[in-house]
């Protein structure tokens, strides 16, 4: 049976040379400090943590959270609050949450490159009374603290505060964190989580993938996200070691190395940036030391396990894992070398220990087998619910009237569960979707394009572009005889929206289509199309050779009918992925050695020729520009604009 067989290839995770301690289910009970701080007992000395500026042990990690727990109390009392952390990507803001929960505190991860709006929302929206930041991050810090708000800068602690635990007691339903998602009110929502919770999906999220002290976990998402969690406290949690990347910052230009050399066991991305990373992978024999590759946050395709089986080592395994903010991971589903997946997209599998999947009708009645329905989970570790937001909680969880401590999530995600108990995805309900894994509830991104002065009428709705991934297309009609063009449209945007939820196209239309009941007609808005879009600039032809061949590799990788020499390469809907594409076939055709950033430092043609002409001494040898292809990889996911300007600081 397939169960069986699914239960087969799971049994393959083990780590060659680990050795497996499983997870109690009695531990869940504590807390996250107490757990992290025998880790640290049992190995001290082990690599806790490791990233390209920073290297920390447990008993380092442990002192460094514990200084900045008391310099917390300094400021807060024992009380359980909120304190917000405003971290880059990296060591620091992991020795800075485990600070907050020694504290008994609950944090507010905020991401530095996020739009400061967006930023000052979470911070009031949270009642954060306390920032933690570092000097590189201090005057945003600076800028977001409003009235009683206080800043605790990490890089000038008290150097006599003591580095010994502090010995608080946390009850395992103390809140850990809140976690802001795309809300459907037009502002993201806090989803909060406790204790026992991350705990608990800590515990099967080590004892099915069989993590030991010896595994090496990346961390490729942002503390911000969900998905982080996994895997960080899947490390800290087990003694093993986590390795933070910054892929907004390097690019992922230089992933597969990295991989290789700080010999990472288990990956973890969604299924965009794997399909990107797959592209560069040259053979199995890359990766001796990955075991485990793990994909979430959307859906994942039947080429994406073809890529994972053609590209990886036979002792890989590959796992789709499925779930919410709101109920953590729920469902997984394991393949290896020799597994069949017949349909379009890899099945979100079955439920993990202590949770439940239904499928419910329009009237929320449970339906049987083979039907489609609205996946919900059953389970007592569910999310206490939203920040503060007690309509919303009633709205999306439900009491379950046989079970006292059990509650209902409605996902809001449809689905078909077989015979066997595996569920397979098949669509959102209702307009939460997820681009290049993250949530985007277009009602917020459609609340932020109405405040354009110029925009009538506005909604917008997720298309698959040529490669079978989602973006954004917007869908605008002018009040005025003057319609905004695409630029003025996208930094208009950029103020109030992160990268990801920014639209890749915009369709300027008389009137948009209605339905008789005079609802917008979401299904009768017309393809984007080739054309090139209006921009600030006046369209000007390519007017030297390489110009020429720049305009038609650009054209061919953004699917336009022509390019000017002068149109922003992000205003004409490219985006970080994209970018790697053009850089790629632009190091094939010219065979020049080119700095990786080049599309960022140069957004249109006619700059990007100008570098090229200046390297056009610089000729590649075969070997030079094999090694230099495989070493490119897919740029991030997101804020590909602000890389930009990262990059520039850095020179």
């Amino acid at each position: 049976m397939a169960v069986s067989l699914n239960e087969h290839i799971r049994a393959k995770c083990f780590h060659p040379n680990g050795a497996f301690v499983e997870f109690e289910k009695d531990e869940v009970e504590t807390s996250i400090p107490e757990r992290f701080e025998n880790i640290v007992r049992r190995h001290p000395d082990r690599l806790a943590v490791r990233t390209k500026e920073h290297a920390r042990t447990y008993d380092e990690l442990n002192k460094e959270a514990n200084r900045v727990a008391r310099a917390i109390l300094e400021q807060r009392d024992e009380e359980a609050q909120p304190v917000g952390l405003l971290l880059d990507h990296d060591a620091p803001v992991i020795a800075a949450l485990l600070g907050a929960l020694k504290a008994g505190k609950f944090y507010v991860p905020l991401d530095p490159s996020s739009p400061q709006g967006r930023l000052g929302y979470m911070v009031k929206d949270s009642d954060a009374r306390l920032l933690v930041t570092n000097g590189r991050n201090l005057s945003l810090a600076r800028q977001l603290a409003q009235n009683s708000v206080q800043i605790i800068n990490i890089d000038e602690l008290d150097s006599s505060l003591s580095s010994g635990n502090l010995g608080l007691s946390i009850s395992s339903e103390r809140i850990a964190c809140i976690l802001y998602t795309s809300g459907s009110t037009g502002q993201p929502k806090g989803v909060l989580q406790n204790h026992q919770n991350v705990l608990h999906f800590t515990m099967t999220y080590t004892n099915d993938l069989h993590i030991c002290t010896d595994d090496r976990l990346a961390l490729l998402h942002y503390t911000s996200v969900s998905a982080s969690m996994r895997n960080l406290f899947g490390a800290l949690l087990n003694g093993a070691a986590i390795f933070p990347l910054d892929f907004r910052v390097t690019g992922m230009t230089h992933l597969i190395a990295w991989l290789i050399e700080q010999e990472i066991t288990i990956y973890h991305s969604t299924p965009t940036m794997f399909r990107h990373f797959v592209e560069s992978v040259a053979g199995m024999d890359q990766f001796p030391k990955l075991r485990l590759i793990v994909l979430s946050g959307e859906a994942a395709t039947k080429s994406d396990a073809m890529g994972y089986q053609a590209n990886f080592s036979p002792h890989c395994v590959f796992v789709n894992m499925w779930g919410a903010t709101e109920t953590g991971f729920v469902s997984q589903y394991f393949i290896d070398k020799e597994s069949v997946i017949s349909s379009h997209t890899v099945p979100i599998g079955y439920a993990i220990q202590d949770k439940q999947i239904l499928l419910l009708d329009e009237n929320g009645t449970a339906i049987g087998f083979n039907e489609i329905g609205e996946i919900a989970i059953r389970s007592r570790y569910l999310s206490p619910g939203y920040w503060r937001r007690p309509a919303a909680d009633r709205a999306a969880f439900l009491s379950n009237p046989c079970e006292a401590v059990d509650r209902i999530y409605r996902t809001g995600d449809l689905g078909r569960m077989l015979q066997d108990g595996c569920v397979l995805y098949r669509e959102r309900k209702d307009f939460q979707v997820k681009i290049r894994g993250s949530r985007v509830d277009l009602a917020e991104a459609e609340a932020a394009l109405l405040e354009h002065p110029l925009i009538k009428e506005g909604v917008i709705v997720a298309r698959e572009d040529p490669l079978g991934n989602s973006r954004l297309v917007a869908y605008v009609t002018s009040n005025r005889n003057s319609a905004p063009n695409v630029s003025e449209l996208r930094d208009f945007l950029k103020e109030k929206l992160p990268d990801y939820m920014i639209p890749s196209a915009f369709v300027l239309l008389d009137a948009l289509p209605h339905t008789p009941n005079a609802k917008i007609d979401r299904n009768a808005l017309p393809a984007p199309g080739q054309t090139r879009p209006k921009l600030q600039v006046a369209f000007l032809p390519a007017a030297t050779p390489t110009e020429q061949t720049l305009v038609q590799i650009w054209a061919d990788v953004l699917k336009l009918d022509q390019v000017g020499v002068d149109d922003n390469f992000f205003d004409l809907g490219g985006n970080s992925l994209l970018a790697s594409q053009v850089i790629s076939r632009v190091i094939k055709t010219f065979t020049i050695e080119l700095p990786m950033a080049l599309l960022f430092d140069s957004p249109t043609v006619a700059k990007m020729a100008a570098v090229i002409d200046d390297h056009q001494g610089k000729f590649l040898g075969e070997q030079e520009l094999a090694n230099i292809l495989d070493e490119l990889e897919s740029l991030p996911d997101e804020k590909a604009q602000q890389l930009s300007a990262k990059i520039e600081t850095k020179k």
